[in-house]
């Protein structure tokens, strides 16, 4: 067993992310959602999916990188 590291519990199926050289133990998807995933600059919710980037920074989608630099309706599109 080992403990997570964002809430503290300590549960027999906890898993290992391995990122960036750091080992992250983690009793579920959410906690590794919260320690882990890119906050979109615009809206704050947490990047779960693909997201976007435009010069450095991160957005949930090409709707909220456009709301805060007009140039990024140029760089980048919805595929959805």
């Amino acid at each position: 067993m080992a403990a997570c590291e964002v809430c503290g519990n300590d549960y027999d199926m906890s898993f290992e992310v391995h990122a960036q050289g750091a080992v992250h133990t983690f009793d579920s998807f959410e906690c590794a959602i919260t320690r882990m995933a890119p906050v979109c600059e615009h809206c704050q919710c947490r990047i779960v999916g693909h997201g976007v980037e435009v010069d450095g920074h991160f957005y949930c989608c090409a709707h909220c990188a456009r709301a805060v630099d007009p140039r990024a309706a140029e760089l980048v599109t919805d595929r959805a």
